[in-house]
C-alpha cells in the first residue's frame, strides 16, 4: 500500500498540473508532509493556486515548515499575479512587522509595521473587493503613519468592509461614524455597526459596546451590560476592559461583587503593562480590607510598576513608602527620586514632599541633586495657585533652593492664607514674632483663630499663649483652658502640661488640683518630663491624692534624667528607701 502511494505522487510529481490536485487531494486526507511536496513542484513550474499554497505551508508552520521569509517568497509570486487572497495575507505580514532586510536563510524578521507596502498590497486587494483587505485598508488608514492617515478614505473602506459584513468592517465604520456624530442618526447607526462586530465576538467591539452603556452613548446608561459587555472584551484578551472588568467586581458596578475575581483581572491586565490597572492593585495591597491587613511590600511592587510606566500618583506613593519605610526600607533618597519624577509630571503634593525632604535636610546631596522646587512652586503662584503661593512662602521663609525672604513670604502667605489653613497658621506666627513684617499680635490673633476654627493643632497653641499673655488682645485665660483641651485631645502633649499648670491655681480659672494632677500625669506618661517632675512633686506632697514616695521617686527619676536640676532636689529631699529584709 505504501509502495503504491509512492508511485502514485512519483507520477503526479512528473507534472505541475497533475501534482496540484494531487497535492490537494493529500492536504485533504491530513497528508501534509506529502502534499507539500507536490504543492512545491506545482508551485515551481508557476501555478498561482500552489504558489499561495506553499506560503501557507510556510506562513502556518504546516508539515514543520516555518519560514515567513519564505511565506513571503511564494505569497508575492502570487500577488504579483493578481491572487487576492495571497495579497491580503502579505497585507497582514507587512502589517505585523516583516522585514525582508533581516531575512536569514529564508526566516524572515519582524520589528515595527510596514504601513506602507502592508497598504499597497491591502487596496490592491480591496478593490478586487476582499472584505478583508477593504478593512485592513481602513485600519491603516484610521491608525497608520500621519503620512498615510485619511479618515474618509478610512471610513470608505470599512464601509465597503461593513457591506459585505466583515466584522471588522463594521467595527471600524461604527467608531468612525460615532467620532464624528453630534446628532441621533449617526450615533444610531455607528452604535448598530458596533453591535454587530460585537455579536461576531469581536472583544474590542464588546469593549466599545460596554463603553456606550456605561457613558449612555446612543443607549440608556446600563451597568449591568455595561459589565457584561466589558467581561467578553477582558476574555477575550482587551487589556482596559479587563481593567474596567476587575473594577465593576471590585465594587459590585452591574456585577456581583467579586473582590477575588476583581482582583484577578486587575492583576492581569497589569502585569499585560496597563499602569492604571498595577496602580489600583497597589491601592488595594496599600489598604488593605475587612480580612487582611495592608500589605506594603507588595503594593510598592505595583507602585514601582506602575511608576516606571509614567504613573504620577504611584510615583508620589511609592516616595512616600519609602520615606516612611512601609514595606520598602526607609530611603529619603529614594524617596526624593519618586517624588521627583511624579513632581515633573505636575503632581503638586509630590512637589511639596520633596521640598520638605529638602527643608529637613533628609536627603544626601552626593545623591540627590538639588531640585527646583522653588521654581515649580513660584509659577504655581503666579498664576493664581493658593497651594503653590504657600509652598513658594515656606520656600522663602526657610531659603529652599533661594535666598531666604522673610518679607517676600509674608507676602505669599498672605495670598495664600483666605483657603489655606496652613498659610492662616504660618502667617499668624510671623506676624506674632515680627518676622518680615512688623509685629502685630491682633491680626496674628485674627489668622491664628482661622486656623484654630479649624482644629490646627499649632494654631491652638499659639492662640492660646497670646490669650494668656493678654497679646493682641484681653487676657482670657478661660479661652485659653479651652484651647488647650482641643489640642490636647488632638495629642498635643504640651497642650496636657500646660492645663495641669492651669488647673494648679494662680490663674483666671478656678483652681482644680486633681484636674492638675491628672493632666501632669497624661503629659508625664506620653514622655514631657516638667510634666514628670510636677507629677513627682504631688505625689512627694500628697497634693490632690495620698502621698506616695515609691511612685514621687520614679517620675522624678524619669525628669532627672531629661536634665531637669529641680528633680535632683526634689528627689534629695525624699526619704530614702527602706532596705530589703532578709
Amino acid at each position: 500500500m505504501k509502495l503504491k502511494k509512492a508511485i502514485s505522487d512519483k507520477l503526479a510529481a512528473r507534472s505541475p498540473e497533475k501534482a496540484l490536485p494531487r497535492a490537494r487531494a493529500l492536504l485533504a486526507q491530513g497528508e501534509a508532509s506529502r502534499a507539500f511536496k507536490l504543492f512545491a513542484v506545482a508551485a515551481e513550474g508557476g501555478i498561482t493556486e500552489a504558489e499561495r499554497e506553499l506560503g501557507h505551508f510556510y506562513h502556518k508552520g504546516l508539515a514543520g515548515h516555518v519560514s515567513r521569509g519564505d511565506a513571503v517568497r511564494w505569497y508575492t509570486r502570487a500577488a504579483e499575479k493578481g491572487d487576492v487572497e495571497s495579497q491580503t495575507l502579505l497585507a497582514g505580514i507587512y502589517l505585523a512587522g516583516y522585514q525582508p532586510e533581516t531575512a536569514l536563510f529564508g526566516a524572515g524578521g519582524s520589528g515595527e509595521a510596514d504601513f506602507a507596502t502592508a497598504l499597497s498590497w491591502a487596496l490592491r486587494a480591496a478593490e478586487a473587493g476582499d472584505a478583508r483587505a477593504q478593512s485592513l485598508a481602513g485600519y491603516i488608514y484610521m491608525e497608520g503613519p500621519d503620512s498615510l492617515r485619511d479618515e474618509e478614505a478610512a471610513k470608505r473602506w470599512y464601509e465597503r468592509a461593513a457591506e459585505a459584513d466583515n466584522p471588522y468592517g463594521h467595527l471600524g465604520f461604527g467608531i468612525l461614524t460615532l467620532r464624528g456624530a453630534v446628532e441621533d442618526e449617526p450615533t444610531f447607526t455607528g452604535l448598530a455597526h458596533i453591535r454587530k462586530a460585537a455579536e461576531a465576538g469581536l472583544p474590542l467591539a464588546h469593549y466599545y459596546l460596554a463603553m456606550m452603556y456605561e457613558n449612555a452613548v446612543g443607549v440608556l446608561a446600563d451597568p449591568a451590560q455595561a459589565a457584561e459587555h466589558y467581561g467578553n472584551a477582558a476574555r477575550g484578551g482587551v487589556q482596559n476592559a479587563q481593567a474596567k472588568y476587575g473594577m465593576m467586581l471590585l465594587h459590585g458596578s452591574g456585577v456581583k461583587a467579586n473582590k477575588t475575581e476583581g482582583e484577578t483581572w486587575l492583576r492581569r491586565a497589569a502585569l499585560a503593562g496597563d499602569i492604571e490597572a498595577a496602580a489600583l492593585v497597589a491601592d488595594i495591597y496599600a489598604h488593605g480590607d475587612d480580612k487582611l491587613p495592608p500589605n506594603y511590600a507588595e503594593a510598592a511592587n505595583w507602585f514601582r510598576a506602575a511608576a516606571e510606566g509614567g504613573h504620577r500618583a504611584a510615583a508620589r506613593s511609592l516616595g512616600v513608602l519609602h520615606m516612611i519605610g512601609a514595606g520598602v526600607p526607609r530611603d529619603p533618597d529614594e524617596a526624593a527620586k519618586w517624588f521627583r519624577q511624579a513632581a515633573e509630571a505636575g503632581d503638586t503634593i509630590a512637589q511639596a514632599d520633596l521640598a520638605t525632604l529638602f527643608l529637613k535636610r533628609q536627603t544626601n546631596p552626593r545623591f540627590t541633586p538639588p531640585a527646583p522646587v522653588h521654581e515649580w512652586f513660584e509659577t504655581a503662584a503666579e498664576a493664581g495657585d493658593q497651594i503653590g503661593a504657600y509652598n513658594f512662602a515656606i520656600c522663602l521663609a526657610e531659603g529652599v533652593g533661594v535666598e531666604k525672604d522673610e518679607a517676600r513670604a509674608v507676602y505669599w502667605l498672605r495670598r495664600a492664607a483666605s483657603n489655606v489653613l496652613n498659610a492662616q497658621h504660618r502667617l499668624g506666627r510671623m506676624l506674632a514674632e515680627g518676622r518680615g513684617t512688623a509685629q502685630d499680635f491682633t491680626e496674628a490673633r485674627l489668622w491664628l483663630g482661622k486656623a484654630a476654627e479649624l482644629n490646627k493643632t499649632e494654631a491652638l497653641m499659639d492662640l492660646a499663649a497670646l490669650e494668656l499673655q493678654g497679646l493682641g488682645g484681653p487676657r482670657d485665660d478661660e479661652a485659653a483652658r479651652g484651647l488647650f483641651e482641643r489640642a490636647a485631645a488632638n495629642g498635643a502633649v504640651e497642650a496636657m502640661f500646660a492645663l495641669g499648670a492651669l488647673y494648679g491655681g494662680g490663674h483666671q480659672i478656678a483652681t482644680d488640683r486633681a484636674a492638675s494632677l491628672r493632666w501632669y500625669r497624661q503629659a508625664a506618661e506620653a514622655g514631657h518630663a516638667r510634666a514628670a517632675l510636677m507629677l513627682g512633686k504631688y505625689l512627694r506632697l500628697g497634693i490632690a491624692t495620698a502621698p506616695n514616695a515609691e511612685e514621687a521617686r520614679k517620675w522624678l527619676s524619669v525628669a532627672a534624667k531629661a536634665g531637669l536640676a529641680e528633680a535632683e532636689a526634689e528627689l534629695a529631699a525624699l526619704e530614702p528607701p527602706m532596705p530589703a529584709q532578709e
